[in-house]
């Protein structure tokens, strides 16, 4: 079957927006042609929603791992600063840890894509700075933000800052039945697999921003699929994949999460039968759906080709977040500060960028706003982004010895003021429940970690804001699922720098969230500085831990 073409009226929106720009553009640049600007690099970065690197997440992604990875770097250490989509995708957009940008969770409540959000981030944006300041013609489609398109904030008439081309989906993650705003007016989709189908329908409109944008500028274009993303809707010709294909059963598979917080304490373990059956065919279905963004990835790499464009351009490739199925007895999310949630692929491919190359250098979601600006040339320095730039590590002019060695992972928690029907025992204050009392979040998950990668420790450190100030350590060289939670027997002193190091980061801004790790050779650890205005903190803390 072949994949569909966006219906007529999308396709002559389409090509009068792009003609109408190109024009004037051409127009402007026919008579004076700068050759500086005309060499700068092509960037496109194809977003996923839920995609994991832990369970297994890339397997299905062929021809994306050929083509993008082993034509480029596969990074194997790439985190995000909070496992939850709205909050990821603001540091994406921003370059900035949650505490800088505002925004909490998928709500509008939690600043996602509210009006707050709107007036204060946006026009900071790196898109915004490659508009304004790099002269870069720009082009989003897909998933913005979970609330994108809320009549309280604007409504799909609302067109961010920093975009010259605009196919944003209303709303969170679908696969038919959804709203586009096409430069501010809305579009509706039905669910004729030949028009509507989203992710091949993000990939259609792509192709034609390729084919007709102008050829005097350089252009970014960002691609942010809905798959992996429930509701899990496979295109009919992938539909019968992966039949035998089940979630992992890694050792953190179905066990109980005995000396964790206690949200991971409270599921039930073992998982009964249809749970486990439920998450296997979700596994199964989210793979299904990815077969069509590893399509998408070979029609934009083709493209280029054809046009003489692939080797002037750069491709990333990630994802906001990570995801479980069936880890330590939670049934399917994210939200939480293991592995699974918090780990992500990234994969890229451009200009002096060495084929099959990997690196397991520590990079976060909150650089890849600083990394694309470099690329474009623009002056990282001059925003107030708390990320960095690993362009230097992909030409291979930065190493372990002048790279970072932690970074910062925030996440608050959701809960609900009445009680759950399914699950009432646990009382107000949780959500996410799934039909036999498992809750996936709660108002106290609400936590922050030190990830830390060196070359000489591979640590997690977290502190949980409740009455508890529940802590949890791991060592993920000796256990890399995350098993045994070290907390209470590892060494007084590593805890202390560790907390000196999670409070300094919780309160970073710009150049002072790059500043030295624990481990890095370059820390200096004054004990003293722990007790200016944080002595009660530290005191719960360590009573904690006897």
């Amino acid at each position: 079957m072949t994949s569909p073409r966006p219906g007529l009226r999308s396709v002559a929106l389409m090509r009068l927006a792009l003609m109408c720009v190109t024009l004037l553009t051409n127009s402007a640049a026919v008579g004076n042609i700068n050759m500086n600007l005309y060499r700068r690099p092509n960037i496109v970065l194809i977003l996923t929603d839920d995609l994991d690197s832990s369970i297994g997440g890339m397997i299905p992604l062929n021809k994306t791992r050929t083509l993008i990875g082993d034509a480029g770097i596969t990074f194997t250490n790439t985190f995000v600063a909070s496992p939850l989509c709205c909050p990821s995708r603001a540091s994406i957009l921003t370059g900035k840890y949650p505490h800088n940008h505002h925004v909490i969770n998928n709500t509008l409540e939690g600043n996602c894509s509210s009006q707050a959000w709107q007036k204060s981030q946006e026009p900071v944006t790196f898109p915004a700075l490659l508009q304004k300041y790099g002269y870069y013609q720009t082009f989003f489609a897909g998933k913005y933000l979970n609330e994108y398109g809320n009549k309280q904030a604007g409504g799909v008439e609302h067109v961010p800052p920093g975009w010259d081309y605009w196919f944003a989906l209303e709303r969170n993650s679908k696969y038919y039945n959804y709203t586009l705003s096409v430069n501010g007016k809305a579009q509706r989709h039905g669910q004729n697999y030949s028009q509507d189908y989203l992710t091949d329908v993000l990939a259609n409109i792509s192709l034609d921003f390729l084919q007709y944008k102008s050829n005097y500028r350089p252009f970014f274009m960002m691609v942010s699929t809905p798959a992996p993303h429930f509701p899990w809707t496979a295109a009919p010709q992938y539909d019968g994949q992966f039949s035998d294909v089940k979630a992992p059963r890694d050792p953190n598979f179905n066990i109980h999460g005995k000396d964790k917080h206690w949200l991971i304490r409270q599921a039930k373990t073992p998982m009964t039968n249809s749970s486990v059956e439920y998450l296997d065919n979700a596994y199964r279905k989210r793979w299904r759906t990815l077969l069509s963004v590893d399509d998408l990835v070979e029609k934009i790499v083709k493209k280029l080709e054809i046009r003489g464009e692939l080797e002037n351009t750069y491709i990333i490739f990630t994802s906001d977040n990570g995801y479980h199925t069936g880890q330590f007895s939670l049934p399917l999310d994210k939200r939480q500060l293991y592995e699974f949630d918090i780990r992500v692929p990234l994969l890229v491919r451009g200009p002096n960028i060495k084929p099959n190359q990997t690196s397991p250098l520590l990079v976060a979601n909150i650089d890849l706003g600083p990394t694309i600006l470099d690329m474009a040339g623009y002056d990282v320095n001059k925003t107030q982004m708390d990320g960095m730039s690993y362009l230097p590590v992909m030409t291979g002019k930065a190493n372990s010895s002048t790279w970072r060695t932690d970074f910062l992972v925030e996440y608050e928690g959701e809960g609900h003021n009445v009680s759950d029907p399914a699950c009432p025992i646990l009382g107000p204050g949780v959500s996410e429940c799934f039909p036999d009392c498992v809750c996936e979040d709660s108002y106290n998950n609400t936590y922050a970690c030190v990830r830390t990668v060196s070359q000489t420790a591979n640590l997690q450190y977290c502190e949980f804001d409740d009455n508890e100030v529940f802590v949890e350590v791991y060592n993920l060289t000796a256990d890399p699922f995350q098993l045994t939670n070290i907390a209470k027997t590892i060494d007084q002193e590593v805890l202390e720098k560790m907390n000196h190091r999670l409070m300094m980061l919780q309160s970073c801004s710009g150049q002072s969230c790059r500043t030295p790790g624990v481990y890095d050779s370059r820390f200096k650890f004054d004990p003293r500085l722990m007790f200016s205005g944080l002595s009660p903190h530290i005191s719960k803390l360590r009573q904690t831990l006897k």
